[in-house]
């Protein structure tokens, strides 16, 4: 049967629907990585680190559905609209964003046995940012649930804010070494812990953009420290 814009519809509408449950799974599985990680419970960091094969298989699926919709519709000569293909272009990158940020819950989870051999305790910042990046995530997957693109801004701001924490958190770990509590060892694994963190903000921002792109079709950029319309100048602080 041939592509109707309706058909088209139909099932680009079965497509977001697959990538907004795999948000959610993402979402739940980077909170389990961080209870994981705070209790030092290997268990539990085990079988973070099976999910990701489901999470792998489902990507997969949505990146082989969006590819085959739109051959199908150009094979078939539909009459899409910019809005279609961009809906259809944006399911495809934030479906690998997803996959990216389920690679980084991974990363924390398998860090839950190294830290708990150290013996060494999280500082509260770190337990701070990693409840913020699991708040970002879950706004992020709400804004493009919505199509809410004022949610989508709001995300957008995180970066800094992500960033923020990294250098707060390096900072208490040079002045925890300085002074004899913090081995160096441990320093490294929490270094590398909020470095996940700010890549999974850095994640949820990329998916941000996408959806801001979908709904309006501006394309957004950080530039100069704002985030700012393509070919636009950023505005003065």
């Amino acid at each position: 049967m041939p592509t109707t814009p309706e058909g088209f519809q139909s099932r680009l509408s079965r497509i977001r629907a697959d990538l907004v449950q795999q948000g959610r799974r993402v979402q739940a599985m980077l909170e389990a990585a961080g209870e994981a990680l705070m209790a030092r419970d290997v268990t539990k960091a085990r079988e973070v680190v099976a999910q990701d094969d489901q999470i792998d298989k489902v990507d997969v699926e949505i990146e082989r559905a969006c590819v085959t919709l739109l051959t199908d519709a150009c094979h078939d000569g539909a009459n899409l609209g910019p809005d279609d293909v961009r809906a259809a272009l944006t399911a495809v990158k934030i479906n690998n964003e997803m996959e990216r940020i389920a690679d980084e819950a991974v990363t924390i989870a398998e860090s839950a046995g190294s830290l708990a051999a150290s013996n060494q305790s999280l500082p509260d910042t770190f337990n701070v940012m990693a409840n913020s990046v699991v708040g970002i995530l879950r706004d992020v997957c709400t804004a493009y649930d919505r199509g809410d693109t004022r949610l989508a801004k709001i995300v957008l701001q995180s970066q800094d804010t992500a960033a923020a924490f990294k250098r707060a958190i390096v900072r208490d770990a040079e002045r925890r070494i300085h002074a004899g509590s913090l081995d160096v060892d441990a320093a490294f694994v929490l270094q590398e812990l909020a470095t996940t963190l700010e890549r999974i903000a850095d994640h949820c921002t990329n998916v941000a953009e996408q959806v801001i792109y979908s709904s309006t079709g501006a394309i957004v950029r950080h530039l100069e420290g704002h985030w700012v319309e393509v070919g636009q100048k950023p505005k003065a602080p």
